[in-house]
């Protein structure tokens, strides 16, 4: 009996064998990559905490810089977050708040080469689209309408139709093109819930030239009426 024991266990030792001197290799090699895989994800996974954790100390600093109001100490921070962490959230909301600040100091050129980069740089679309309605009315202000127009176009995330086509109108309205005005701020109206305090601004700027929407409706009732 144990001499049958022993010649099985040897056949199965004899084909456990063959199977690893067929497979051996390949079953090696796949677990390297699994595992290496594995140890991967898990550094990428610790970079992007570190990278996030030191992107948010500097926005910190950011911050106060905002609000002490000094200008330069904000412009040279978010220039570091630029450099070392641009693809963090941070980042984006830094290049915003910069831009405020520069504005508001002033800063015009400065605060527009903040804008510009979110509007290129952001990962998020939403900040991506934030930046150029900010970007498209500082161009405004610089009368820079084209590029006010062609900072618009771009701005194509979703929930945002409103704000993009009433920036539109007051970008047409400054070109003296009033009845392509009208149109965009009729666009910006219809976006809006009528619960959303801004549509009362924007039926505010259609009244002015003439064309409130509450009048077109009534005029449309009255022509439909037999």
């Amino acid at each position: 009996m144990a001499t049958h024991l022993d010649l099985e266990e040897q056949e199965q030792i004899d084909q456990l064998k063959a199977f690893w001197n067929q497979y051996g290799n390949l079953i090696t090699w796949v677990l390297i990559l699994a595992l290496g895989g594995f140890a991967a994800w898990n550094g990428w996974t610790y970079y992007q905490r570190e990278q996030s954790a030191k992107a948010g100390m500097l926005f910190d600093e950011l911050g106060k810089a905002v609000t002490a109001g000094n200008t330069d100490q904000a412009g040279r921070i978010f220039g570091e977050m630029k450099e070392r962490f641009p693809r963090t959230a941070f980042a984006q909301q830094a290049a915003l708040l910069a831009a405020k600040l520069q504005f508001e100091k002033g800063q015009a050129d400065a605060a527009r080469a903040s804008l510009t980069w979110a509007s290129e740089n952001a990962t998020e679309a939403e900040y991506q689209t934030i930046a150029r309605l900010r970007l498209a009315g500082l161009l405004l202000d610089q009368k820079k309408y084209d590029e006010a127009l062609k900072a618009l176009d771009a701005a194509t995330s979703a929930g945002f139709e409103g704000l993009v086509a009433d920036r539109r109108g007051d970008v047409l309205l400054a070109q003296g093109k009033a009845d392509e005005a009208k149109t965009a701020y009729n666009q910006a109206w219809k976006s809006f819930d009528s619960t959303v305090e801004y549509r009362q601004l924007v039926e505010a700027k259609l009244t002015a030239l003439g064309a409130a929407p509450a009048a077109s409706a009534a005029a449309s009732a009255v022509v439909g009426t037999p």
